[in-house]
């Protein structure tokens, strides 16, 4: 029985479930380059080259492991644009008597493989995507009658279920976080870990000059591109990250600091989130690093934690709340984003230096996008949809099962507390404490009104004010409401006046913008 798998490009494993039993004599591994999903948000220029060059060399270590592969190039004359096209001409071609795929990461790409049953007059075989720890039902299961799903109680369910860093029962250490550890800032270290650069081959080359000439309005530069694209070269970037970085990564994975793009951080997550590599082994081999004395307890904990913990509970809730929640604003925010968020031309140098580290290789970590883009999103009260679709297209890992419920729930509270349990916001104090970012600032941090004020310290006591209503009796909340009340009427008029005269002239920006 002639059987046609398509692999997706966020599906570069070779033990994927939709080929696991297949006979390679009778399959047809059909990889695809389609314009519409190089376009259905503008994509960070390095975000597609590396998808594409990443697709590209897998499709070639399929074909020397004996599969035969049927590759659809971006610039092929006929391509039709579309999954769903292409699968039409490769029935054509092929004559399959069956489709198995592999269950889809995102819900438009769903809809899509539900149809093709009807459309092409064949059975469609949809398995279940074991890359993960926790499927859909049983995150269901977990999920039924709570009131709120926090993510340290599913985080215990999968250490549990993994065994990792367990004593028989019992957490490593006796607790099962070790967060509290892991808030230091850091300083300048002429041996800090610096990540693997991988030099562009001949295959990814030709990929960069397509992205080049086809993608040249799409936010961020090809410069200095320096991604692994095979699943050996993200390897090596592994090995490095346990070696040099893991023992480190917990005390300063909440640090900032100019110029360092990386500090201790893996780097792993656009591999892992296209399958190159396999997240559960990654675990594996942190906790190894810790039961060989050679890396902390706090660094390993929290290096697993942001895998089993918060990556499987992201594709939880995005499975589980459904398509619509992209439209959830719980706050009715409805600012457009600064046009600086697509050029990092601003005087606000933390936001200056993180945009542009964006803009200039896909990749930010989790604090600079909570608590520096995040954060002034949420203040200023942007849109959240629009939020989503800007971490959407300018991050190298993001893919919307995990970008969606991190920016529209974690860091623009769109959802109203359904994934956290109040929203991250902070003046610029926060950002000072965990960066150098204010020193080099026209802005001073310390001053709340005034021409030379950080628009962060007006702008968080503005949003406690505008949304009293909705937020007051948040129980995280209490202290900063508590602060704002003993203000004087004088003061609190200032404050809101200050962030006044600052949202309008985004506003003012924007029109001009547009």
């Amino acid at each position: 029985m002639k059987t046609l798998v398509p692999v997706l490009g966020d599906q570069l494993t070779p033990t994927l479930s939709s080929l696991r039993d297949a006979d390679p004599a009778d399959t047809v591994v059909l990889m695809m380059e389609v314009g519409d999903e190089t376009t259905y948000v503008r994509h960070h220029k390095q975000k597609i080259a590396y998808i594409l060059s990443a697709m590209r060399h897998h499709a070639a270590a399929l074909a020397a492991a004996g599969w035969t592969v049927d590759y659809v190039h971006l610039d092929d004359p006929d391509n039709s644009g579309s999954f769903t096209g292409e699968i039409a001409r490769a029935v054509q071609r092929h004559a399959p008597e069956r489709i198995v795929v592999t269950e889809a990461g995102e819900w438009r790409v769903v809809a899509m493989i539900d149809s093709w049953e009807t459309l092409f007059g064949l059975p469609v075989e949809i398995r279940s995507d074991d890359r993960f720890l926790c499927d859909h039902a049983e995150f269901d299961a977990w999920a039924k009658d709570r009131n709120q799903l926090t993510m340290e109680f599913f985080y215990r369910v999968m250490r549990r279920k993994t065994g990792l860093l367990m004593d028989g029962t019992k957490p490593v250490g006796d607790r099962w976080n070790f967060d509290k550890e892991n808030r230091k800032p850091a300083k300048n270290d002429l041996f800090m870990p610096r990540p693997h650069a991988f030099a562009p081959d001949a295959v990814t080359e030709q990929v960069l000059a397509l992205v080049a000439e086809r993608f040249a309005d799409h936010p961020g530069s090809l410069d200095d591109f320096a991604y692994a694209v095979t699943a050996a070269d993200a390897e090596k970037q592994a090995a490095y990250f346990f070696e040099k970085a893991l023992p480190q990564f917990g005390d300063y994975e909440d640090a900032m600091l100019t110029g360092e793009r990386h500090l201790w951080h893996s780097i792993l997550s656009p591999y892992i989130n296209s399958g190159l590599l396999d997240p559960l082994d990654l675990c594996r081999r942190a906790e190894a690093e810790y039961r060989a004395g050679r890396a902390p307890l706090n660094s390993v904990e929290g290096y697993i934690r942001q895998i089993i913990g918060w990556r499987e509970y992201m594709r939880g809730i995005y499975w589980r709340e459904g398509p619509d929640y992209v439209t959830r604003n719980f706050l009715d925010h409805h600012r457009k984003l600064p046009g600086w968020y697509w050029t990092g031309d601003t005087d606000m140098y933390c936001l200056k230096e993180a945009i542009g580290q964006t803009l200039g290789t896909a990749h930010a970590h989790h604090i600079q996008r909570l608590m520096v883009t995040g954060n002034f999103a949420l203040l200023i009260g942007a849109d959240p949809a629009e939020v989503h679709r800007w971490y959407l297209e300018v991050y190298i890992d993001a893919y919307e099962w995990v970008e969606l419920p991190n920016t529209l729930g974690m860091s623009q509270f769109g959802d109203g507390g359904l994934l956290g349990s109040k929203p991250y916001i902070s003046s610029g104090a926060y950002i000072d404490r965990m960066s150098d970012y204010c020193g080099h600032c026209r802005y001073d941090v310390k001053q709340r009104i005034g021409p030379d004020a950080c628009p962060f310290n007006a702008l968080y006591w503005d949003f406690l004010a505008r949304h009293a209503d909705r937020l007051g009796d948040n129980p995280r909340l209490r202290m900063p409401y508590r602060t704002w009340n003993r203000q004087s009427a004088q003061s609190q008029d200032e404050t809101r006046h200050q962030s006044e005269i600052f949202l309008q002239s985004l506003d003012n920006e924007s029109e001009s913008a547009y």
